[in-house]
């Protein structure tokens, strides 16, 4: 065993962080460690643990996601858990690396045993709620992200999570509340901006989702997705002027972005500029060829110019791609009421 794995051991079992992170660049700097998957494992643990996560992922994609890697990395971290049993440090680290080897089920009594033995740490409740959100049980992952939020209350991911899972159940006074402690936290995350917004726009009070919105566009201009969004909240509150603009800037953020160019392509059909629509909803279709609404849009434009069979194929594949229920209700009324009939 080298020095430097020692060492990497030594800080997992204090859980000294800082040091370890120090200790396995060391690790991959030395010559028998430059290929090894376990020092950049080390690094993702600690990415992971300090909210660094686009970080974690690229250091994930250079440990543990080939068969060989998942081995090495597997066999290191049981080898440490046989002979540090009842630190609590080594079981959150065996849970995040079984959680990140595909085997995120077998990760839940890792953690759970972290929990046990690290009574005053919020991650292992963190990861744990992680595991029951993918594995659609929200009450479970709620319960966790308190926990964690209770035992850290300036855990600001945890309060992230804690208010998406909130949101995604309806109840959005309590996911607006986690925002906002976030932002207090946070002040410069643009997503926190973003998710209050969505929030306050599912309450209806929509000129403070669009003022939080722009907060979250002054601290990352080029977010399509909030670009798209705020206009979205524009065309709701009839300012189509402005929602045009901001789909052209989640274009220019994004050119690939093919529901802005469905968004632009209804208001082009909403000004009857029919052949404009059908050119933009096409440019959609090249961006994501499942798109409901360029398709929908398209059987529009041939409905109102009397083709009728090649609306009914547009159609079919709006009803096809919508996943909105009400949608897919609104065509086949609709159609119904037509009589659905053919050229």
């Amino acid at each position: 065993m080298s020095t430097h794995q020692q060492q990497c051991e030594a800080a997992i079992v204090a859980g000294a962080w800082e040091t370890l992170f120090a200790e396995s660049m060391a690790w991959s700097r030395h010559p028998d460690g430059a290929k090894d998957p376990r020092p950049l494992f080390a690094r993702n643990v600690v990415y992971l643990l300090q909210g660094r996560f686009a970080d974690a992922w690229k250091a994930h994609a250079l440990c543990l996601e080939s068969q060989e890697h998942i081995a090495a990395v597997g066999s290191w971290v049981h080898n440490l858990l046989e002979r540090q049993a009842e630190c609590g440090y080594v079981h959150l680290i065996n849970g995040l690396y079984l959680a990140q080897s595909g085997q995120a089920e077998q990760s839940l009594k890792p953690y759970a045993d972290a929990a046990r033995l690290l009574p005053q740490s919020a991650h292992p409740h963190y990861f744990l709620a992680q595991i029951h959100e993918r594995a659609g049980h929200p009450e479970l992952a709620i319960k966790e992200y308190r926990e964690a939020v209770r035992l850290a209350p300036d855990f600001a991911p945890a309060r992230m999570n804690l208010g998406v899972a909130y949101q995604d159940q309806g109840r959005l006074e309590m996911a607006i509340k986690e925002y906002r402690e976030v932002i207090k936290l946070t002040p410069n995350d643009s997503a926190a901006h973003s998710n209050l917004a969505c929030a306050l726009g599912e309450q209806g009070k929509l000129e403070p989702a669009v003022q939080s919105y722009k907060t979250a566009l002054k601290l990352n201009p080029q977010d399509a997705e909030v670009h798209f969004a705020l206009g979205g909240l524009y065309e709701t509150r009839g300012r189509l002027d402005l929602a045009q603009q901001s789909y052209q800037a989640a274009l220019s953020a994004d050119p690939d972005f093919g529901a802005a160019h469905s968004a632009l392509g209804w208001l082009a059909l909403g000004k009857h500029r029919l052949q404009e629509a059908a050119d933009i909803f096409s440019r959609a279709l090249k961006c994501n060829e499942e798109d409901a609404r360029a398709y929908h849009g398209i059987a529009e434009i041939y409905a109102l110019r009397g083709k009728r069979q090649s609306a009914m194929e547009n159609y079919s594949k709006a009803l096809k791609y919508y996943r909105d229920p009400e949608k897919k209700n609104q065509i086949m009324n609709q159609l119904f009421q037509e009589g659905q009939v053919g050229d």
